[in-house]
């Protein structure tokens, strides 16, 4: 369900892109020292985006080293750490823990149930460390896997459950700041789940699995696209005006980036694909027809 907040990069000058790699790279690592390899695997671009905003906010202090690592062991490159960075790992882990059993009992993968299992002791502690962030995830993951048994098909009410945890998700601290930020995690959050279930329609319709677009037809090059678009433009709207009300002044470029050109890039891909398989097929008919 992650992986959709992220970075236009041909927009970004070299040392903002330095700069977020450097965040991305210093959650990686944050998460392996704390959790291990199992939660390591579970980095995505979304919590990357959290620790760099409320980087951007708090302005607490930063730790910049050059390492080397696993993945990229012959050059060193940069990875950042601070309290922002710990409290985004934090979160990685609680939203992991549910997608991996989420996952399980979606597909009955036991590679997905063996590494809930690892990372359960960390879950229970951080449960214990978070309790209003947890109570969130738990409630509305409940609430939504009840919508999707019970084939509720109501875009704002369904992907609003997951608007709803990612919102407390967001606030780190209850303060002055707390409610643009519940905004931002919550139309976020609902941006998420829906780009989640186009990119997943024709994997979730062959495998018979819930998804929030399973009784549309064709959507591409529709007037249901132009609704959808509607729709995901303004939860962006309200997640970009929510920040902007934010004092965010370091990284601010990185994050505009991301709120108002980086989040499209993966809709504009799914768009491309789809006209590139129509035309796929129109070819194949008339060659057929020929």
């Amino acid at each position: 369900m992650f992986g959709y907040i992220y970075v236009n990069e041909q927009e970004l000058k070299l040392k903002e892109y330095t700069a977020y790699r450097g965040f991305y790279c210093g959650l990686c690592r944050n998460l392996h020292l704390k959790y291990g390899r199992t939660a390591q695997m579970m980095l995505n671009y979304d919590l990357t985006f959290l620790a760099l905003l409320l980087t951007g906010l708090y302005e607490p202090e930063t730790q910049q080293e050059q390492r080397r690592c696993v993945p990229h062991p012959v050059h060193r490159h940069l990875m950042a750490g601070n309290a922002a960075v710990d409290y985004a790992a934090d979160m990685c882990v609680l939203l992991s823990w549910q997608k991996l059993r989420d996952d399980w009992e979606d597909e009955r993968s036991l590679a997905r149930r063996a590494a809930a299992a690892r990372l359960h002791p960390a879950y229970r502690r951080l449960a214990d460390a978070y309790p209003r962030q947890t109570k969130a995830l738990e409630e509305n993951i409940q609430a939504l896997r009840a919508a999707e048994q019970g084939g509720v098909y109501d875009i704002d009410a369904v992907s609003g459950l997951t608007g709803k945890f990612l919102a407390e998700i967001f606030v780190w601290k209850e303060d002055a700041w707390a409610r643009d930020l519940r905004t931002m995690g919550f139309y976020l959050g609902k941006f998420i789940y829906l780009m989640d279930a186009l990119e997943d329609r024709k994997k979730d319709a062959k495998r018979g699995n819930y998804n929030l677009f399973a009784q549309d037809g064709v959507i591409w090059g529709t007037g249901r696209e132009k609704e959808i678009e509607a729709v995901l433009t303004d939860m962006m709207a309200k997640a970009a005006r929510a920040f902007e009300r934010l004092p965010v002044i370091e990284h601010a470029e990185i994050i505009h980036n991301i709120l108002y050109s980086g989040v499209w890039c993966k809709y504009a891909a799914l768009r491309a694909q789809a006209q590139r398989k129509n035309e796929s097929d129109q070819d194949s008919e008339q060659t057929k027809e020929s």
